[in-house]
């Protein structure tokens, strides 16, 4: 009976020091989880540097990036409500805005226009991007093209419309909008927006709305444009 206990006993040792030889590697942990952000910055550039090595980290495809046109993508000192010539004298923010932003789509990053505009004007918006350089009807979120017709959103009391990645919510809470917008489309979910808005109040209401999924949220209030006045219509 004792050689017998000691037999077991012998066997239980081996089998754990051959298990402890056999013990897998551990696996890559990967990048750690995305973090809400709230920061301020004058320049676009910093903007796409920061989605550019997100998207490196998680996957272009987990990432969308939200852009405000007035006092974020273009300027204009004093901005009309609706006007047709506005595309003459509207500029950018800054220079390289254009090509700045260009930089996210050609790495694969899906890029949106998200104005407080009506849809009163909705040509302008386009037109006056398009006239700087700006082109968002490839990059935009699915589906291709947008939407043929304005639709009301859960939650909104007045017609938004998507069109050639730019999404005019007629200044209701641009949070419920895009949360909306994403799930209309019946796509996943990003994993990060990367959102920059000359309005602390708009990068809140997203924040807000996401507080309660799986997606984070990176606020960057631009500055560049802190002194023109914006009337939206």
């Amino acid at each position: 009976m004792r050689n017998n206990r000691l037999n077991i006993f012998i066997l239980i040792v081996s089998l754990a020091v051959l298990t402890g030889c056999a013990a897998p590697e551990p696996a890559d942990p990967g990048p750690p989880p995305p973090q809400n952000l709230i920061a301020s910055t004058d320049q676009l550039q910093l903007v796409t540097e920061v989605s550019l090595d997100l998207a490196r980290e998680y996957g272009g495809e987990s990432v969308l990036v939200v852009l405000e046109i007035d006092k974020t993508l273009l300027s204009m000192d004093p901005y009309p409500a609706c006007d047709p010539a506005s595309r003459d004298t509207v500029r950018p923010t800054q220079a390289d805005a254009a090509d700045q932003i260009r930089r996210m789509p050609d790495a694969g990053l899906r890029v949106l226009a998200l104005p407080g505009r009506g849809l009163s004007c909705r040509a302008q918006p386009v037109r006056e991007l398009s006239v700087n350089g700006f082109d968002f009807a490839s990059s935009g979120w699915p589906p291709d093209g947008g939407y043929p017709d304005p639709f009301l959103p859960e939650g909104g009391n007045r017609a938004v419309m998507y069109q050639e990645g730019v999404f005019l919510t007629d200044g209701q809470d641009k949070g419920v909008m895009l949360k909306q917008l994403l799930e209309k489309s019946a796509v996943r979910y990003p994993r990060l927006i990367v959102m920059a808005d000359a309005e602390q109040s708009d990068l809140n209401s997203v924040m807000k709305a996401f507080s309660w999924t799986p997606t984070k949220v990176h606020a960057w209030r631009y500055t560049r444009d802190d002194s023109v006045e914006v009337v939206a219509d």
